[in-house]
């Protein structure tokens, strides 16, 4: 995968071949070819062909390479399995379809191919779609598909290739989710909440966990912040969980397009009921659990360990999420987890009592409210909660942050972000920044300056002020009134200068009324 620096959050890498209109564009052609096809099940043809070119591409750079120097080991898959590229038999290879994309019998090629590549490729192995060749699917639609996905990073060789080509499967991930609106939303985190996450979190290394991992845009961007920050990928183990087969899969080919090595496991009960990972705790986790769910079966877990805050509801999941979470936590770890607002304050079914005692016991670090119309699946607005294990002497590196016992930071960006369609919201580099760097210097990072509360959007509250407020969690109650301009007008001058104005005023409007009156009376409408 290329070292280059991101800029920061675009889509598009910057590279000759990509700029941020590419994928856009590419997504419209690839959309034009959908027909009327519904964008669920389009998703998976588009995304395996996309998958199908970049481990092709991957492996005809490294058979390239190999052929140059050792005609031999140019055959030999372990050749391949060491520099974490897959192997790609001769008829699954892209250029073979591509040769054939006219043919009818196009789909048949192609669900031959995902079937040599498993074979060839334990881990892949139950990932790939396979149903290119029922009748349903346009023939003539696949080849075009084809020809389209052929373009990319056709310019480019090598890392900037398949640099390129997981971009390119990103942002068609985030497009699709926004297509299927509520159902698109389950596999998809947007990319600007998940920014926030990971630079607040800042995982250089150590293991990362996401517990309902979904397509698996948290370890994507976690890869990418240790690159960008001068970090190799391997600095961070990524471990997860997702009780959906189909995302999956969608996670397995998004972290292999990146070229990411990651332990992702998939049962279909979920990590509250057969936790895959239960002995394995985690320097960062980070998670969007699904809101509010009310079937999770919690009363079949009243007596699991992992509620040591106290028994979450049966008709909520939210606070089983954040224990299940802190359960997992390392010695030092940390966690942001996405959640509804309504978890900061609710009292329901003896949510209150759990909340006050992780607030009791320095679970809680930070508290972000987030603003409206961030996501494709809900409009119900929500936030992020940061625990900690250990806010006395948390460490950050080498680095040692400052003792936070007794304190959290709420920070409320609801104002924050700009509408990207009439129903989106997204934040913007300068925003991601702002809340960052405010948590960073509030933790007592060196390089981030001096923390200060400020008016209408940050404070550092201590633990009295949060009893008062009966341990209700929500930023608004402790940030304030953002404060108002100074203009250097002395208080008493301004009061006598705006009672005079209000006086004029008055006499103006009266002068008025009676001049109407007047006007009045001699059309002969007057009293």
């Amino acid at each position: 995968m290329a070292k280059q620096k991101t800029n920061n959050g675009n889509t598009g890498p910057q590279t000759s071949a990509a700029s941020l209109g590419f994928e856009a564009e590419l997504f419209k052609a690839a959309d034009k070819l959908r027909g009327n096809m519904e964008p669920s099940d389009y998703k998976h043809v588009a995304l395996g062909l996309i998958f199908l070119k970049y481990i092709s591409d991957a492996f005809e750079a490294k058979h390239k390479a190999l052929l140059a120097e050792d005609p031999q080991a140019a055959e030999d898959k372990d050749e391949y399995l060491a520099d974490n590229v897959f192997w790609v038999p001769k008829d699954a290879r892209w250029s073979h379809l591509k040769a054939n994309a006219k043919r009818p019998e196009i789909g048949t090629l192609i669900d031959g191919a995902m079937r040599a590549i498993e074979k060839d490729n334990e881990s892949l192995k139950g990932v790939l779609p396979k149903d290119y060749a029922r009748p349903a699917l346009n023939k003539v639609m696949l080849g075009e598909l084809i020809d389209l996905i052929s373009g990319i990073a056709l310019n480019e060789a090598g890392h900037a290739s398949r640099d390129i080509l997981g971009r390119v499967y990103e942002y068609f991930l985030g497009q699709f989710a926004g297509s299927e609106g509520k159902r698109g939303g389950e596999f998809y985190t947007p990319r600007s909440v998940v920014r926030v996450l990971v630079e607040m979190l800042e995982p250089y290394s150590g293991r990362v966990y996401d517990p309902c991992c979904g397509s698996g845009g948290m370890f994507v961007q976690s890869e990418k912040f240790v690159l960008e920050h001068g970090g190799r990928i391997g600095d961070i183990a990524i471990y997860g969980q997702e009780s959906n087969y189909t995302t999956w899969r969608l996670a397995k080919m998004n972290l292999a397009v990146r070229g990411i090595d990651a332990d992702i496991r998939w049962n279909n009960e979920g990590s509250f009921h057969k936790d895959e990972l239960r002995d394995l705790r985690f320097d960062h986790i980070l998670a969007n659990p699904p809101f509010n769910i009310s079937d999770w079966g919690g009363d079949r877990l009243r007596e699991d360990p992992r509620w040591q805050f106290g028994v979450p509801p049966v008709g909520n999941a939210n606070y089983a999420w954040l224990q299940h979470i802190y359960w997992h936590l390392a010695p030092n770890g940390t966690a942001g987890v996405v959640l509804a607002n309504g978890s900061m304050s609710s009292n329901q079914s003896g949510e209150g009592e759990i909340r006050k005692a992780m607030v009791e016991a320095d679970a809680v670090d930070c508290m972000v409210a987030l603003p409206g119309q961030l996501f494709y699946s809900t409009q119900i607005p929500a936030c992020l909660w940061f625990l900690a294990r250990d806010k006395s002497n948390g460490k950050r590196g080498k680095e040692t942050l400052r003792d936070r016992r007794g304190e959290v930071l709420f920070i409320d960006a609801r104002n924050l972000g700009q509408l990207v369609d009439r129903t989106r919201r997204e934040l913007s580099d300068a925003d991601i920044q702002k809340i960052a760097d405010t948590y960073h210097a509030w933790r007592g990072e060196k390089e981030a300056g001096k923390y200060e509360d400020i008016p209408g959007f940050c404070k550092g509250a201590t633990l009295e002020e949060i009893r008062k407020h009966g341990h209700v969690l929500t930023p608004g109650r402790y940030v304030g009134a953002e404060a108002a301009e100074d203009d250097g007008e002395p208080f008493e001058e301004k009061m006598k200068r705006l009672s005079a104005h209000w006086r004029e005023q008055q006499q103006e409007a009266a002068r008025l009324d009676a001049a109407i009156e007047a006007n009045l009376r001699e059309l002969g409408y007057g009293g």
